[in-house]
């Protein structure tokens, strides 16, 4: 009998479209907000904020018992997380959301990466070559020599890395409990790990800007929520093409709403990431592997 996921493939995309949509919305929001509330806060803010939407899932941590590991691992992912957080927030308002939406793909690569490392995953040739393609697409998006590689660039290639530890730990512990305890874990773990670091350089939030906070927190919500029905209608392979179309809606979204223009580099660099990811996934689905690679909505926060 074939997987009912493969049966819904219309659904699953019409979800992941509304799904990068969501995500995008968010980068948007984020992105008028501006620079006044610094980074931390301002991540700290959209956690907490966005904690009243699990409040339905309290029961499923008090069921679960965890172990002592289980606790280790998921403050682990939520450090490694919090960090991720609070650098994309600080690189989205101070580049264009293209930039940010482009590098943003590394994560999967780097979970590649980090499987093979730490999670005895073979490194074969088509990977090798896939993450050589896709630092090359970083390379033509930095352009180092021929731009200026601001703080911004800096910080998301930092943010794609440790976003990659985050959610090479999230699939460890999806194989040990449920998905509604790995998500609830994640916001409280963050939301603990930022609070210092906001606390650190508070600037009182005006009631305008925890608006706009509560809404990229219901949206991110929102875009998980959505992304999960997607998966549950069609595998990875459906899904993760349309994930891309992204790009395209940040892109039009800089030049558009944020007046940032179009940078062909960015563009190029960003499909030649975007290529490499989907040769990774459809021949891990080719060769009926289980993929490790997540989609791109999931790198978020």
């Amino acid at each position: 009998m074939n997987d009912l996921r493969e049966q819904q493939p219309v659904k699953a995309i019409i979800w992941m479209l509304i799904t990068g949509f969501l995500f995008v919305g968010v980068t948007a929001l984020v992105k008028h907000n501006g620079t006044r509330i610094p980074a931390a806060e301002s991540a700290f803010l959209r956690y907490a904020l966005g904690l009243v939407f699990l409040i339905p899932m309290i029961g499923q941590i008090r069921r679960a018992q965890l172990t002592p590991r289980q606790h280790k691992l998921f403050w682990a992912r939520g450090i490694s997380h919090t960090f991720g957080v609070a650098l994309w927030f600080y690189a989205m308002a101070r580049i264009p959301i293209a930039d940010v939406t482009a590098m943003n793909y590394l994560a999967p690569i780097y979970v590649t990466i980090g499987a093979a490392l730490f999670l005895g995953e073979k490194l074969a040739a088509r990977r090798i070559l896939a993450i050589v393609a896709a630092l090359i697409g970083a390379l033509i998006i930095l352009r180092p020599g021929f731009r200026e590689i601001g703080t911004g660039h800096l910080a998301m290639l930092i943010a794609a890395v440790v976003f990659a530890a985050s959610y090479l730990i999230a699939k460890i512990m999806a194989d040990e409990t449920n998905p509604e305890v790995v998500v609830v874990m994640l916001s409280v773990t963050v939301t603990v790990g930022l609070a210092p670091l906001a606390a650190a350089n508070w600037v009182t939030p005006t009631w305008q800007e925890l608006g706009i906070l509560f809404a990229v927190a219901a949206l991110a919500t929102a875009g998980h929520y959505t992304m999960s029905i997607a998966f549950a209608a069609a595998p990875v392979t459906v899904t993760q093409p349309v994930s891309f179309l992204q790009l395209v809606w940040a892109v039009l979204l800089g030049a558009i709403v944020f007046n940032e223009g179009i940078d062909p580099w960015v563009v190029l660099g960003g499909g030649v990431i975007v290529s490499a990811i989907g040769f990774i996934t459809w021949r891990e689905a080719v060769l009926k592997r289980r993929l490790r690679t997540p989609a791109v909505p999931a790198t978020k926060f």
